[in-house]
């Protein structure tokens, strides 16, 4: 690239056009060598973001993958990008309107981050549409169409006319524009028709416009063998006589918004459920910061649009093809099983099987790690209700992040509650986009009778904890989950998530320790293995990295291994450069944002990054340090986490880090998940050191997630994996007599 590092606000940015297999952002090189003081060691926080979703997007052009589940990854990479605009973004716009200058740690201002920002996804817009246009054509060969009004027959039509006015009508309001009729409230994504109409008799025009509620869907499915869908707005036009009876259509065209979906939060509030309530709301009304129409609108039309919703002219873009590519999923069928992933085997643990199902017997035997989705979430979720239904159990404490609507935990907590147990749910009310069903869940649960407690003001309980006390004979006995992802049956579907549980006394009363935090603001003076954040997380792995640089500088084996979703703390990134220098090799695999730059000489050399991109959402946090020894081994430190290394996890979260010391546990989590990890190719981006991404093999080569599909996990293998392992090992014996 040829552009410097230091920009103005006012220069011209040009993109460069990416080459399917590799994508590039919009930074500049590096010298060759770069001091650890400079801000050019840094990768911008955001341009590593689209980088990623460029990655996602790329998903989508790979024909490996079934069709259907390329339309998918379209759709992900849409409502990501839409996501990205509404929060980041946003916050950078709000930031430069504030007249902020103070420069992102590798260098740039907020208004210079929005000149690479919007070049950025302006070029990504333009590859989702091309992605789609080639899409669309493959599947009208393959047999799913969405056909246009002139392709439709006369049995069509008279259809499309009754579904019109049964479901369609009753929900469409039409909106006329002028002085006594202002331009009404668009919600936050809401779509659009704007019309020019002429009366039929009095020969005046009136523009006019018709809001597509969100619960239409977007693709009509017409009736048939066939698979067959049209856009609800072309369903729209064909019957807009019915909604403008005395007027004709002169000009119509669409647009979609998306608003600021920041909320200002009154941090003194008394009452924190009702100020969520209340900021739901503002965010509802929030700032527009993006206005895509089609392209083919009048330009008086798209003016009045402009104007009436306050949007920057730099911040309005038209879009040659189809808009709201996120509502694409809807296209996903699923009689058309041959166009999708092939179904894999869900395991339940045998481990728990062993014991009639019996998860605290299970536990009590040995710790064990499921492994999602590969292994079914139904353990979590009979873990909680095992517990609800026990009338041994006294007491059970959640932290609840994120979970589903019709939640079997949230159920098994209220049906513990009502039973008289004592339960107390750690509800995250500012948990992005699901602060609504929260505060839903925090009420049903407080009806029955829970204790619900918001967490802090100023941090987010983004920790996955459940702690079960249960009466054992003459004493109590507990026993604990820690995950790395979300007590969300769906998600755990498709996200790459651990779960561990334990009845280890230490990290038992380590767990009832961090609830106290939680809910009374008792700092834990004397935790005995758990870590973590705000207080002692970030210090801790500091010390586990600075370890590592002394065993290196003894001439011991040094060595760290990392699996996470984000990378941007620059206090770990130093740390990990130091490493670098004292001749420690890290290997880290972030999925999606790394602010690091890797490979660069006398900075990062022995710094190698991958980013794992498939059909599953790689979401588990894994830390390995090697402790004097060669990786993999039983002697390295492992941990799993509920923590990115973000400022945000790190210092404005309350996140875990919990030590894995079950042998079992320790070989499944190091020598097979990491391992396995490091291992794959074929999804897997090998990145520069200028934040440039390459395919290692898009085709071909060894699959990580394929390997989990089809293999049991150590730990969770119980008697049969027991048995096999003993005449495993026999075999080996005999040959060696």
């Amino acid at each position: 690239m040829d552009r410097t590092f230091d920009v103005t606000a006012d220069e011209d940015v040009d993109p460069i056009s990416p080459v399917s297999g590799s994508f590039s952002i919009a930074v500049a090189p590096l010298a060759p060598s770069v001091a650890l003081y400079k801000k050019e060691r840094f990768i911008n926080r955001e341009l590593s973001w689209l980088s990623f979703n460029f990655r996602v997007l790329e998903e989508a052009l790979n024909k490996s993958h079934p069709l259907l589940e390329r339309l998918r990854f379209l759709s992900i990479s849409a409502s990501n990008l839409n996501e990205f605009i509404m929060v980041r973004v946003a916050g950078l716009k709000g930031q430069v309107r504030a007249g902020i200058q103070t420069t992102s740690d590798d260098g740039l201002t907020p208004a210079q981050q929005l000149i690479f920002i919007n070049a950025e996804i302006n070029r990504l817009i333009d590859q989702q549409q091309i992605c789609w246009a080639d899409l669309h054509d493959e599947m009208k060969d393959s047999g799913i169409c969405v056909i246009k009004p002139k392709e439709l027959s006369k049995d069509d039509r008279d259809w499309l006319e009754q579904e019109f006015m049964n479901h369609v009508f009753p929900m469409l309001t039409p909106l006329a524009i002028d002085p006594a009729h202002p331009f009404p409230f668009i919600p936050n994504l809401g779509f659009s028709m704007i019309l020019l109409l002429k009366g039929k008799t009095s020969k005046d025009t009136m523009q006019a416009l018709v809001p597509l509620s969100s619960k239409l869907n977007r693709f009509i499915r017409l009736p048939g063998e066939s698979v067959r869908f049209i856009l609800i707005e072309d369903m729209v036009r064909l019957f807009l006589n019915t909604l403008f009876p005395e007027y004709e259509v002169l000009e119509d065209s669409c647009f979609q918004i998306i608003r600021d979906s920041e909320m200002e939060i009154d941090e003194e509030a008394e009452d924190l459920v009702r100020t969520f309530e209340s900021a739901l709301k503002k965010r509802r009304r929030g700032t527009v910061i993006r206005l895509t129409y089609q392209g083919d609108i009048q330009e008086n039309l798209l003016n009045s649009v402009v104007e009436q919703l306050n949007v920057s002219p730099e911040d309005v873009l038209a879009i040659d093809g189809l808009l709201g590519l996120s509502d694409t999923k809807e296209l996903i069928v699923d009689e058309r099983p041959d166009l999708l992933f092939d179904q894999f085997n869900i395991r339940f643990p045998e481990r728990v099987r062993d014991f009639g199902g019996d998860v605290f017997e299970a536990i009590k035997t040995k710790d064990f790690v499921v492994h999602h989705p590969y292994e079914s979430f139904d353990v979590v979720v009979q873990f909680v209700k095992q517990a609800a239904q026990d009338p041994d159990v006294v007491a059970i404490k959640q932290t609840l992040y994120r979970t589903s609507n019709n939640s079997p935990i949230v159920a098994a907590l209220i049906e513990a509650a009502e039973a008289g147990k004592s339960v107390t749910a750690m509800v995250e009310l500012k948990a992005r986009f699901d602060e609504e069903a929260n505060i839903r869940w925090a009420r049903d649960l407080e009806r029955a009778g829970a204790q619900v407690v918001y967490g802090f003001m100023d941090m987010k309980i983004h920790a996955k904890v459940n702690l079960v006390v249960r009466r054992e004979g003459q004493h109590l006995q507990s026993y604990v989950h820690f995950g790395t992802g979300n007590y969300h049956p769906i998600t755990a579907k498709v996200y790459t998530d651990l779960s561990f549980f334990t009845c280890d006394p230490k990290l038992c009363q380590d767990a009832a320790r961090l609830f106290n935090y939680m809910t009374g603001y008792a700092k834990p003076t004397a935790m005995q293995k758990l870590d973590y954040s705000p207080l002692t997380l970030r210090q801790s792995v500091l010390k586990l990295i600075n370890a590592e640089i002394e065993n290196a500088k003894a001439g011991k084996p040094a060595g760290i291994w990392a699996k996470m979703n984000s990378l941007v703390d620059s206090k770990m990134i130093d740390a990990l450069y130091r490493a670098s220098a004292a001749g420690v090799q890290i290997d880290l695999v972030i999925r999606g944002i790394c602010c690091l730059r890797p490979g660069v000489p006398e900075l990062s050399e022995n710094i190698r990054v991958k980013s794992i991109v498939g059909r599953f959402l790689e979401h588990s946090r894994i830390i390995c340090f090697a402790n004097g020894k060669d990786l993999p081994s039983r002697a390295a430190k492992v941990f799993i986490s509920s923590a990115d290394w973000m400022p945000r996890n790190l210092r404005r979260r309350l996140e875990t880090l919990v030590p894995i010391e079950n042998p079992t546990v320790h070989q499944q989590v190091l020598d097979e998940i990491m391992v396995a990890c490091l291992k794959d190719e074929r999804q897997s981006w090998h990145m520069d050191r200028d934040g440039n991404f390459s395919r290692i093999a898009a085709d071909t080569g060894y699959s990580c997630q394929s390997y989990f599909m089809t293999n049991p996990s150590l730990s969770g293998r119980g008697s049969a994996g027991s048995n096999g392992a003993k005449q495993s090992k026999k075999k080996k014996k005999s040959h060696k007599d």
